[in-house]
């Protein structure tokens, strides 16, 4: 179970630095593509990043659950809890809001969708940085 509770953490805290780079570099810089270039801009990003997350974050989720599966000797089963109930933030907060406003800027800059991305974003970017400290916790609990 250690090994599991490790591999979580470093998905995790992986997904935390992507997200603030994506948060405070990334995102903002979309205003400052042009308009001539950016539905291709846009096409890039989202396949790049994709491609980017898809292993953090699926090890995250998948690791999780096994966490919960088999709660560490130590860990507080709300621990556990809390951390995917924050995990799953991220994901609605991609498909209801990221995803649609993606698919808005995948036809060109639009200065509202921009707006509703880099502003929703901060619940992703707090939900992960919740994440990365409670897999610290978990971390701090379950090793000798």
């Amino acid at each position: 179970m250690t090994a599991v509770l490790l591999v979580h953490a470093l998905a995790t805290f992986a997904m935390v630095g992507i997200i603030w780079t994506v948060q405070v570099v990334h995102y903002p810089l979309f205003a400052l593509v042009g308009g001539a270039g950016f539905a291709a801009y846009e096409a890039a990003h989202t396949t790049r990043m994709g491609a980017l997350l898809l292993v953090p974050w699926g090890v995250e989720g998948l690791s999780g659950l096994a966490l919960l599966a088999l709660v560490p000797p130590g860990v507080p089963r709300w621990l556990v809890l809390a951390d995917l109930a924050l995990l799953g933030v991220t994901v609605l907060v991609t498909v209801a809001v990221s995803v649609p406003q993606h698919q808005v800027l995948g036809a060109g800059f639009d200065p509202g969708a921009h707006r509703l991305l880099v502003t929703t974003n901060w619940l992703r970017t707090a939900a992960w940085t919740g994440c990365g400290a409670l897999s610290a916790a978990l971390l701090w609990r379950a090793l000798p």
